[in-house]
């Protein structure tokens, strides 16, 4: 198997997951799925501690959205739900950074998320977390902007359980080493400006990440 630490390099897609916190649908006005609502971010959006998010020119109001990501371990397709834990090979702290004005345009419209959801620098993440330090029925999930506290949520929290997510995802996309899946955001999203910083983390100082904001040139 490949080194999963690196799994920035070889993993071939992100999923993600939306509305899975149903106090974030709530404050976006959205309704919470019947099913995961899924969309795709592609991997040039990765960036690492040291990198710095980039607002785009097109966009005006860029939200910070902070997620658990799931690292797979073990690829598969049609995927049980009691066996997908053993498909996990760790995990990492994710941004799903959204450029909410080009993604509310898109909704009104009908129009799918990417645009909004997949310019580079838009999923900044942390080092490989190992299995062993996460608990996915009780994870703190925070962030900062500016050193003021934005969002504080928990992973036990989520609509749909990252054992269901798994097993649902693999049933329409066959999930590959490497590959991430966001599993959803809590609420407090907002918007960050060009010369803020975010800092990020996950509860117990499993992890904690830093990347600042600026206007692309």
């Amino acid at each position: 198997m490949p080194d999963l630490r690196q799994f920035v390099k070889f993993g071939r897609k992100i999923v993600a997951v939306g509305r899975n916190y149903k106090a974030h649908a709530a404050e976006l006005g959205n309704a919470v799925p019947e099913d995961p609502l899924l969309f795709l971010k592609p991997t040039t959006s990765y960036i690492e501690q040291g990198q710095s998010i980039v607002v785009p020119s097109r966009c005006s109001e860029l939200h910070h959205e902070v997620e658990l990501g799931v690292v797979i371990g073990h690829g598969g397709k049609d995927i049980p739900e009691p066996q997908a834990t053993s498909h996990i090979g760790g995990y990492t702290l994710a941004l799903d950074m959204t450029a909410r004005d080009l993604q509310n345009e898109a909704k009104k419209k009908g129009y799918p998320w990417s645009v909004a959801k997949g310019y580079d620098t838009f999923c900044p993440i942390s080092r490989f977390i190992s299995a062993d330090k996460i608990d996915l029925g009780d994870t703190r999930l925070w962030l900062k902007v500016d050193g003021e506290m934005k969002q504080d949520g928990n992973t036990k929290d989520m609509v749909f359980s990252v054992p269901y997510l798994i097993s649902f995802i693999s049933r329409i996309f066959t999930l590959e080493t490497g590959d991430v899946i966001l599993t959803g955001t809590p609420e407090g999203v907002g918007p960050v400006k060009p010369g803020q910083t975010i800092t990020a983390g996950i509860g117990g100082g499993v992890v904690e990440v830093t990347f600042p904001v600026v206007q692309h040139k």
